[in-house]
């Protein structure tokens, strides 16, 4: 693995509890305990963005996006399982030019800086069925705070405009991909390299296991599927049953 160095900025963190899981809720999101559970995990010298810097972001994408319009956001992990946000319409689709990846080095939350995980994003090149959310226009204001205390305090993705082929038909859609020029970028990886790390990290947001399953459980459900990501999660799923046998084994 790289050295994976800190991030600029700061983000005020707020007390909370350290000995159990937390999970992203929008209540976690909007009172900042998820990110002061990261930070109070995170190495001394490692910062993360400031609530200025990621107002400034969001501000600068939307942008191009005309203020009385609904916005559409594609999910390709999480955002399908557990996508927080209110929305009023949820369509199956598949944008062209990325591809969902394990592509970022997980110091924190499913990790740590002593044992990194693996999280997915979307890199350049093939295809990639998801979700596609529609938020209103009048929730805009509201939703999109949440959406970037999520995935933009560290400064591993970025924010993409693409466009989403549904069953009824295309739609302009918001989405975050993998800022290739992050420490955190992993490059390419083989399954074995993948497997090693998801089959055996964790952290205050639980399991990279729990996230692969998840994902995968809910692209079964909508009738879709990543073969690499499916082939992966039987990798995983073997690795940890040899685990659990020599474990019960051992005198």
């Amino acid at each position: 693995m790289p050295d994976i160095e800190p991030d600029d900025g700061a983000l005020l963190a707020l007390e909370a509890p350290e000995d159990q899981e937390i999970a992203i809720t929008r209540e976690t999101l909007r009172d900042g305990a998820v990110l002061a559970r990261i930070m109070a995990e995170a190495p001394a010298d490692m910062k993360f963005m400031t609530e200025a810097e990621l107002a400034a972001s969001q501000a600068k994408t939307m942008a191009a996006h005309p203020a009385d319009q609904d916005l559409w956001l594609f999910g390709y992990g999480s955002l399908m399982w557990n996508p927080v946000i209110d929305f009023t319409e949820r369509r199956v689709a598949t944008i062209y030019g990325f591809h969902r990846a394990y592509c970022i080095w997980l110091l924190l939350g499913r990790g740590s800086p002593a044992h990194p995980g693996l999280m997915l994003a979307l890199d350049r090149g093939g295809s990639c069925a998801g979700l596609a959310y529609r938020i209103p226009a009048h929730l805009l204001a509201r939703e999109l705070p949440l959406l970037w205390r999520r995935e933009m305090p560290g400064y591993t993705y970025r924010p993409q405009w693409l466009t989403a082929h549904s069953a009824e038909g295309p739609v302009r859609a918001l989405t975050f991909v993998v800022d290739r020029a992050s420490p955190r970028y992993t490059g390419k990886l083989t399954d074995d390299e993948i497997v090693c790390r998801v089959a055996t990290a964790s952290g205050i947001l639980g399991s990279c296991t729990s996230y692969l399953s998840d994902t995968v459980r809910v692209l079964q459900s909508l009738g879709l599927e990543d073969v690499r990501l499916s082939r992966i999660a039987k990798l995983v799923a073997a690795r940890k049953a040899l685990a659990a046998g020599a474990t019960a084994d051992a005198p």
